[in-house]
């Protein structure tokens, strides 16, 4: 009976003694002690961005729809399906980061198990006989010092951070669909350039022939006219090869077989209006790229913890209840243990230190996503400038070669300039054309790079946590 009262008086102790204990983790760092941590002393995140900008208001999510284009919709959405392996790949790492997450939370949580045993003994009337019994078992770890909650919390920032990756790879995706389908159709756009001056030198090849036949030129412009004929036939079907490519690469991102057969538009959208900016201390805090990495910070933080706190006793309670059938009475058991590490051959030490280091790591990966984010919206305002610029030049080129080109027609036409006269200025008109072609998908790339970059989402507004 004095065995039972120790027991039942140990059981209602340990909880007070337990509360009395004050836990010895801490908290994480908040983001304005981390950035300053992560970054050089000399290093300070500026109030505006370096780059002109006319709206710092905040960033609007619902991009894509910016560009009022249908059928990219259509193919983002087909990407962004949760069959697509691309998707089942992000996806299965937030449900493992989910599944860790609620693996270190289990541990707070007293383990409770059931058991039973049946046993025959076969011999005389003296040693016969049969047994059984049925018990319950409990045991829990009281989380004095606050390391299993470290452990715990760990988890969870780990899933927080797999959310946020997860959030800008759905993000990259679909930046990386608008990116392609817009090569695509600039291809198919230098495809039809390519088809049109096929047609013209078609009709060069007849006209310098005709004249050849009558004496106004030698075989010397014949055989020069047809060589560029050739040479047009050829970057054809380099256009339809990169066309087809393109196509296929596209299809490979939403998830189809590559059999190009997305048919491109035949025409770029024009660029949509400027989006507003934000300021760069709002990008820490927008960014899904980011977040994970604070959060990745957080998670390293806790593990660190969880090593530190490790060098601390451990208490644990375990109890039973059973019954037997050679027993009148149910049978129990109460105990509390202690571990306290003494020597440990420097074990504990060394985990501390790995944890310390990988906590160092995340910090300084931290530093380095921020200073990478800021560039890419600074290099990103800067050639969305410059691009609109030269996308106005270039407009101007074509149209003044191909008012250049069809006067030289004319004056060939009549006898007033060579054949190669004309040939030169046809060549300065296609370039000029496929150069403009070019900056028009540039201007659309940068765009959905600044959107990007930017951290908005392409759909409507995310619900942070």
């Amino acid at each position: 009976m004095l065995s039972k009262a120790r027991a039942a008086l140990a059981a209602c102790l340990l909880p007070l003694l337990l509360s009395s204990c004050a836990s010895l983790l801490e908290e994480a760092p908040e983001r304005e002690a981390l950035t300053r941590d992560a970054l050089p002393e000399t290093t300070t995140i500026a109030a505006e961005w370096a780059t002109p900008v006319g709206d710092t208001g905040n960033v609007d999510d619902g991009w894509l729809a910016s560009f009022n284009d249908p059928q990219l919709e259509i193919l983002v959405n087909e990407a962004l399906d949760a069959q697509n392996p691309r998707m089942r790949v992000m996806s299965s790492f937030v449900d493992r980061a989910e599944a860790m997450a609620r693996l270190g939370g289990a541990a707070l949580q007293p383990t409770l198990a059931l058991g039973g045993s049946l046993s025959e003994t076969f011999g005389n009337d003296a040693v016969s006989g049969s047994s059984s019994g049925i018990g319950l078992a409990v045991s829990w770890e009281a989380d004095v010092w606050g390391r299993v909650r470290a452990g715990a919390n760990a988890a969870e920032e780990q899933y927080r951070a797999a959310i946020e990756d997860f959030e800008f790879a759905r993000q990259s995706l679909a930046a990386s669909v608008a990116r392609s389908w817009y090569l695509a159709t600039e291809l198919k756009m230098q495809e039809a350039l390519a088809v049109e001056i096929i047609d013209i030198l078609t009709k060069l090849v007849h006209v310098v022939e005709v004249k050849q036949r009558v004496g106004q030129v030698t075989m010397e412009d014949v055989f020069l006219v047809r060589a560029d004929l050739n040479s047009a036939e050829d970057a054809l079907r380099q256009a339809i090869a990169g066309q087809r490519q393109a196509r296929r690469s596209l299809e490979i991102l939403v998830g189809r077989y590559p059999a190009a057969e997305i048919e491109a538009n035949s025409d770029l959208v024009p660029v949509p209006p400027p989006v507003p900016t934000g300021l760069p201390s709002n990008l820490l805090e927008r960014r899904p790229d980011l977040l994970a990495a604070e959060r990745t910070v957080a998670a390293a933080f806790f593990v660190t913890e969880e090593a530190r706190l490790a060098q601390l006793p451990a208490f644990t309670l375990t109890g039973g209840i059973g019954s037997s059938n050679s027993l009148d009475d149910l049978i129990g058991n109460i105990g509390i243990g202690l571990f306290a590490p003494l020597f440990t051959g420097g074990a504990l030490e060394a985990q501390l230190d790995i944890a310390s280091s990988d906590q160092e790591a995340a910090i300084a990966s931290y530093g380095l996503a921020v200073l990478d984010a800021l560039q890419e919206v600074e290099a990103a305002l800067t050639n969305e400038a410059l691009l609109l610029e030269r996308e106005q030049f270039l407009r101007a080129a074509e149209e003044n070669n191909q008012a250049a080109y069809r006067l030289s027609e004319k004056r060939y036409q009549i006898g007033e300039i060579e054949l190669l006269n004309l040939l030169q200025q046809q060549s300065r008109w296609i370039g000029s054309r496929i150069s403009h072609i070019n900056i028009q998908n540039q201007q659309l790339a940068q765009r959905i790079t600044l959107h990007l970059a930017l951290g908005g989402s392409f759909g409507e507004a995310r619900q942070l946590e």
